[in-house]
């Protein structure tokens, strides 16, 4: 049963696992704001029983982009434009764009594990939904592209800091800047991708990984996974302390000496 159907999203939970859809492959799964509330509405509504997040998209692209509709002067019906956004106050438009983000912050919340799975097109806001997961499993027909600044604009959804982390500033900034294609083997090779799979073979890539990722306790998943998120930030003597104090929650927990 769908949780959530709407504009181009589509909710299910089985348990321990929830499935996001983008669902407009006649559209390539291109982006709007409405899809990215209903995407924001999607991880508000994730049972505290979900362990595992996989997003994917229906059809042959995983997500081709923003919808150049977006551009128009008309924008989308309902919506302001984005040439009236730049028009109006610095403050709305700072805090439009901080709602769009919203969309693509959720995915690395610490109780959780988000898996993309992603086949075709990941171009512009569909490349930066991707690098908002934790994990990305690839079929080997993927072509990613950050193609904003050809169009005179940055990515402003997420992307910039999980791309940097992935591939390091200078190959993030050639990516960027160039708005080339990053194939599948590429991809893998420089940490965009963790696995990359024929795309007949795509689900069943990502339902064994998803199995793995559920068979550790739960406590000690999220305690490893907000570990290694905040090893990013942190001095390493400060990383340590930080080990020792989980792993400390942990053997009290194992012990049943936690409250």
């Amino acid at each position: 049963m769908a949780l959530l159907d709407k504009d181009g999203v589509r909710l299910t939970v089985d348990d321990t696992v929830a499935t996001v859809t983008l669902t407009n492959p006649a559209k390539r799964n291109a982006q709007s704001p409405a899809l990215w509330r209903a995407l924001t509405e999607a991880g508000r509504s994730l049972p505290g029983t979900v362990r595992v997040v996989v997003l994917r998209g229906e059809g042959q692209s995983f997500s081709a982009g923003l919808d150049r509709q977006a551009f128009t002067p008309e924008g989308f019906e309902g919506e302001p434009s984005f040439l009236d956004l730049a028009r109006g106050s610095e403050e709305l438009l700072d805090s439009t764009i901080a709602e769009y983000q919203e969309a693509f912050t959720w995915w690395r919340r610490n109780d959780i594990i988000s898996v993309a799975a992603v086949q075709g097109h990941a171009i512009g806001a569909g490349f930066q939904l991707a690098l908002a997961c934790d994990l990305r499993v690839v079929a080997d027909d993927v072509q990613f592209a950050m193609r904003e600044t050809g169009l005179g604009l940055v990515p402003d959804l997420g992307g910039t800091q999980p791309l940097t982390s992935a591939v390091g500033y200078a190959r993030a900034l050639e990516i960027c800047a160039t708005g080339r294609f990053v194939h599948a083997e590429e991809a893998e090779r420089i940490g965009l991708a963790n696995l990359v799979v024929p795309a007949g073979e795509l689900d069943a890539a990502v339902q064994d990984l998803t199995t793995a990722l559920l068979a550790p306790p739960r406590d000690a998943v999220v305690e490893t996974k907000a570990l290694l998120r905040s090893s990013l930030a942190r001095p390493y003597d400060d990383q340590r302390v930080a080990e020792r104090a989980a792993q400390g929650r942990r053997l009290r927990d194992l012990a049943g000496l936690s409250d």
